[in-house]
């Protein structure tokens, strides 16, 4: 019995160091998920890899220490879409959730990398919803970096950008549009009719939306837009300026350079 344990700690050890997480090994060979962290806990320290407590992550805007801009770009755009940070009163620090539909796996993948290029010290996972995933990332460092959080839901609160932030978006335009597209936005083909010598024709053409209450991620938008020489126009949902629409093909075609539909 104990070299049969023996084979399976052994076996665990080694998948959770080939990069499997511990759910999946624990799910895999039939053991506790608590089992699997103690014994990789006790592997790393044989190995000397456990020499203490850790020094805290370091921050970009505490300590200066570098930031990947182009993902971050990306990351804020995400974050004033879909995201939200919260600190339960269990939990020693708070966390960044990215809210992604179970369909749009490409974006799940990728919120995630640019989570761990923002956050290169700090480990994400993903938590399943009805319907959808939660990809997230602890760090007590969320509120220098992301400084848009406030008690509220976004559109009922003030939404703007601090200088730094202005400037990383000035400088990556297009990963700050992707991530609000992906987020809030999408990319269809609309269609409509005409009379064309008699005979009504039906005409398809793609068309970006962007939708969000708040006028001030709207407005963040819009600006951006401008900037990379994207045309757009407001449209409404009834009486509520909602969405931003990109319907003319010169700039659909710039759209698609760039952004692409969501996958």
């Amino acid at each position: 019995m104990v070299a049969q344990g023996n084979d399976l700690r052994h076996r665990a050890i080694a998948l959770c160091r080939s990069g499997m997480r511990n759910a999946e090994v624990a799910r895999r060979l039939g053991v506790p998920p608590g089992t699997v962290s103690y014994w990789l806990h006790v592997d790393r320290s044989r190995r000397g890899e456990c020499p203490g407590r850790r020094p805290p992550p370091s921050c970009p805007r505490c300590d200066e220490t570098p930031l990947d801009e182009v993902a971050y770009a990306y990351l804020l755009g995400l974050y004033l879409g879909d995201g939200h940070i919260v600190q339960h009163s269990r939990h020693r620090v708070p966390s960044l959730m990215i809210t992604c539909s179970e369909k749009w796996t490409g974006l799940i993948d990728e919120a995630e990398r640019a989570m761990r290029a923002v956050f290169p010290q700090n480990r994400t996972c993903r938590v399943r919803k009805t319907g959808a995933l939660n990809v997230k990332v602890y760090s007590k460092h969320l509120w220098c970096l992301f400084p848009q959080h406030g008690e509220g839901r976004k559109h009922e609160r003030h939404i703007a950008l601090e200088p730094w932030q202005q400037a990383i978006v000035d400088r990556y335009p297009w990963g700050f549009i992707r991530g609000l597209i992906h987020s809030d936005g999408c990319r269809i083909t609309n269609w409509t009719t005409r009379i064309v010598a008699g005979e009504r024709k039906r005409y398809e053409y793609p068309r970006y939306f962007f939708t969000n209450k708040s006028d001030d991620i709207r407005r963040l938008l819009t600006d951006t837009l401008d900037k990379v020489g994207v045309e757009w126009r407001v449209t409404r949902r009834g009486n509520d300026p909602y969405n931003v629409s990109v319907a003319r093909r010169e700039a659909v075609a710039l759209m698609d350079r760039f952004i692409g539909p969501k996958h």
